[in-house]
């Protein structure tokens, strides 16, 4: 009976602690977890007819200590070393938790938030448009930093962009989209 009473008190206690502590997350209404991303945040072009809106995103659980977040897009499964990186936006400020669709239009994301050069080109969110033959996966991540500014500019590479973030993240959250024709 004692151990009964012991195990349910360990129970309880446990759950107190993981509901208190929270835990990072990412969501989205029209960018579910392992299923396909929707044609509104397709990239338009390269044989694609997608309208290539950013999708709207929110976040929750951040870490203590947090002072800025970033967020990145890439798709791993692109047919070059290194993959391809859709969308580099950090310097977001702690204070916001959601972005808007559409918000990763050039002058779409908060105020003092710089989105970096993608491998499209010009910063900005450029969604899916992989090569035919296979289905690709597009990572969206969060990133909670313990830095205010990263110091880098709209110009700095994307691979710069995501070492400097994994420097300094607190911790990250992530949805994978999948796309292909």
């Amino acid at each position: 009976m004692v151990r009964f009473f012991l195990s349910i008190a360990v129970a309880a206690l446990t759950m107190a602690t993981s509901s208190s502590a929270g835990t990072f997350s990412l969501s989205s209404p029209t960018l579910i977890d392992g299923k396909v991303v929707p044609e509104d945040h397709v990239y338009n072009g390269m044989g694609y007819h997608g309208k290539n809106l950013s999708p709207e995103l929110s976040w929750t659980g951040a870490p203590a200590g947090t002072k800025s977040f970033a967020l990145t897009v890439f798709d791993p499964d692109a047919p070059r070393e290194g993959g391809w990186w859709h969308w580099l936006a950090f310097d977001i400020p702690a204070s916001v938790t959601h972005l808007p669709e559409g918000a990763g239009k050039v002058r779409g994301m908060p105020q003092g938030t710089i989105q970096s050069i993608t491998d499209f080109g010009p910063p900005g969110y450029g969604g899916p448009a992989p090569p035919p033959g296979k289905t690709h996966r597009y990572i969206f991540t969060i990133y909670a930093l313990k830095t205010a500014k990263l110091g880098l500019s709209s110009d700095a590479a994307p691979t710069m962009v995501d070492a400097a973030i994994k420097r300094v993240s607190l911790g990250q959250a992530t949805i994978t989209g999948l796309y292909g024709k």
